[in-house]
């Protein structure tokens, strides 16, 4: 067994990794850039070591200072973990060149399954069922298009070089594949340097169904499948395993499926084999068919490790390190269900705009597996993945698993940034997923009610008026002998309080009457007990109570101002402005597209907030610019003026 590994990543995984490391006894180095001096992994780990700026090009990307840095360390190996350089095959190579034990596949395994249309031909020849599709080298438009209109709409476009929902765009209609072409290639090109395409027949009831692999580079076993079908623009939400409705039929013909696939190319370590499955009419055997195969560890790991009770990390460094399998394929069972929501810095009403901020406070549910890479009072940065946990839970049952989860994230508390954490309570409890009736259309049909800002309840509501009087530690203003004493509070809509002995108030609110009493065991509103508890900043007051409520505090001697949002656009985050298609005098209608901001490794359309003229440009293409900054100006609106 090594003696000292080092990990080529940050976050959240590079923490998973150290943990497990710990365990085994094996010393870790981290690596970190100018923006991650302060992160969680670096403080974690035995050793670190600095790399470069915050930008990924400048510091996680480079395999020739990681290398340098696991030598002048001592380190016997490099974890890769998911995403960054983990299936560069190139930094596979160079790795081995120094000397060095890559956890992971060979580079010729990751080559052979690292461009999807070269991955389905070499799978199509081994046995596994594939996709109908183009998957030919002719990145000519007009052929992609005539490919197509043979495949028959609508069709997927999907960057052979990339995974993540990157550069992938469906398409329903013939005048719509140009421009969402130019889209995925464009954003192809900005995450993986190339941005050659392939077309795939869009499966109407698709269900994204994976199979977790292990290969010891002769022999392969499978850890059964995971479910991941609830998904936004391409991008997992929820995962579960197994996969609820999955018949033994089914599940043997796709565990065959994964491991023919794996042993096809000699498959060493962890990996994941991925299908689409179409469900129209039930899992059936002969309804599913390869996507890709990603060779490195999976971000929803957690879920199989829960149902097989396998440390999937041990298993890496131990076949690394030159041990066979673990375990044969008879071993392995299911043991209950599991589920993984995954934690985001993201504005939902606003699109899924991911955010950054300082998180102010983080702390999760006792009994959940809460996978984090931050701490409170660490930074979002606008430099990576806004991820903040991977929250698992694991039950007897589907229904327990699933129960377990909506209480954990219930019970999650975060302030400091928005979050995904409503969206994904909201989730949790989806009727129909509760059921089992899962497929990746599940979200955007019902995003509007999903994606709402939900409506704090009227307990959360008072006590956040309570604690923006000053009074939800029990403190504060007392009573007289004869009367209550009442005051007015900043807040919106204006509150007033009266405190009516210790501990206890009379919050009248938006027509509303609400008494609450502290109890030994907190607060009760109205004779219900509501174990809140509060974050307290400048700016906000938020209220942990079956979700986090967030109150923007009410500034006494603000002063309402004149003018229209309208006329500007702002940029919704930090990030490279990559095109810009208007210029001063130009005519738009209402929802034609103005900009194009690359942010967090996506692209983010811009669009036009109503009809008008273009009175000024304020910012060119290939400009980095903040959060809120000014991009476009539109000539005043005559009628909003009047």
């Amino acid at each position: 067994m090594f003696r000292k590994i080092l990990i080529a990543n940050r976050g959240e995984i590079a923490c998973r990794v150290i943990d497990t490391a710990r365990r085994m006894g094996v010393a870790t180095v981290a690596v970190y850039s100018e923006a991650d001096a302060g992160a969680r992994h670096v403080a974690l780990a035995d050793e670190a070591m600095p790399i470069g700026g915050p930008a990924p090009r400048d510091s996680y990307l480079r395999g020739a200072a990681i290398i340098a840095a696991a030598k002048a360390t001592g380190a016997e190996a490099i974890h890769p973990g998911y995403g960054f350089l983990s299936e560069n095959p190139e930094f596979v190579d160079a790795v081995q060149a120094a000397g060095l034990t890559f956890i992971g596949p060979s580079g010729d395994a990751i080559r052979a399954m690292g461009l999807k249309d070269a991955a389905k031909a070499l799978m199509a020849e081994a046995g596994v069922p594939v996709v109908p599709g183009y998957h030919g080298a002719n990145q000519d438009a007009e052929h992609l298009a005539g490919a197509a209109e043979a495949v028959g709409y609508p069709v997927l476009i999907k960057a052979v070089a990339g995974g993540g929902g990157k550069g992938m765009r469906r398409v329903d209609r013939a005048e719509d594949f140009a421009p969402a072409l130019a889209s995925a290639q464009s954003e192809a090109q900005t995450a993986f340097g190339n941005p050659a395409v392939l077309i795939e027949k869009y499966v109407e009831k698709p269900r994204h169904i994976e199979v977790q692999v292990f290969g010891d580079g002769k022999t392969a076993v499978h850890l059964f499948e995971r479910d991941c079908s609830l998904q936004r623009r391409h991008q997992k939400v929820i995962e579960e395993a197994p996969a609820p409705g999955m018949t033994e039929e089914m599940r043997a013909a796709m565990g065959q499926a994964a491991v023919r696939a794996a042993e096809a190319i000699g498959y060493s370590g962890a990996g994941t084999v991925e299908f689409i499955v179409d469900a129209s009419e039930g899992l059936r055997a002969d309804r599913f068919w390869f996507m890709e195969m990603n060779t490195r560890l999976q971000v929803e790991h957690p879920v199989t490790e829960a149902i097989t009770g396998v440390d999937l990390v041990e298993w890496q460094l131990r076949v690394a390190a030159g041990e066979p399998l673990p375990a044969r394929q008879e071993d392995l069972q299911i043991q209950g269900h599991a589920f993984e929501a995954r934690l985001y810095a993201e504005d939902v009403p606003a699109g899924f705009l991911p955010a950054t901020g300082r998180l102010a406070a983080l702390r999760f549910a006792p009994g959940c597996r809460a996978d984090t890479g931050v701490r409170a009072g660490d930074a979002i940065s606008p430099w990576y993945d806004p991820m903040i946990a991977k929250v698992i839970t694991h039950g007897p049952t589907r229904a327990i698993a699933l129960q377990a989860l909506a209480r954990a994230l219930d019970e999650t508390e975060v302030a400091g940034t928005v979050t995904n954490l409503a969206f994904l309570g909201r989730l949790a409890r989806h009727p129909d997923f509760t059921a089992g009736d899962v497929d990746t259309g599940l979200i955007a049909r019902d995003l509007d009610a999903l994606a709402c800002e939900p409506e704090p309840p009227a307990e959360a509501r008072a006590l956040a008026v309570i604690a923006a009087a000053g009074l939800h530690d029990g403190t504060g203003p007392g009573f007289t002998l004869w009367a209550p004493l009442r005051r007015a509070v900043p807040f919106h809509p204006p509150a007033t309080v009266a405190v009516t002995g210790p501990g206890r108030v009379i919050v009248e609110l938006d027509g509303a009457r609400n008494e609450a009493v502290l109890h030994p065991d907190g607060w009760w509103v109205d004779g219900r007990k509501t174990g809140a508890r509060f974050h307290l900043s400048p700016e906000a007051i938020t209220v942990f109570m079956a979700g986090a409520w967030r109150f923007d505090r009410v500034d006494p001697l603000a002063r309402e101002t004149t003018g229209t949002a309208s006329d500007l656009t702002l940029a919704p985050m930090p990030g490279l402005v990559k095109a810009v298609f208007v210029a001063p005098g130009a005519q738009v209608a209402a929802g034609d597209r103005l900009a194009v901001l690359e942010a967090m490794k996506m692209e983010h359309v811009l669009l036009a907030a109503r009809a008008g003229e273009v009175a000024e440009v304020l910012v060119e293409a290939g400009a980095q610019v903040e959060a809120g900054a000014a991009l476009i100006r539109l000539a005043e609106d005559a009628e909003a003026a009047a």
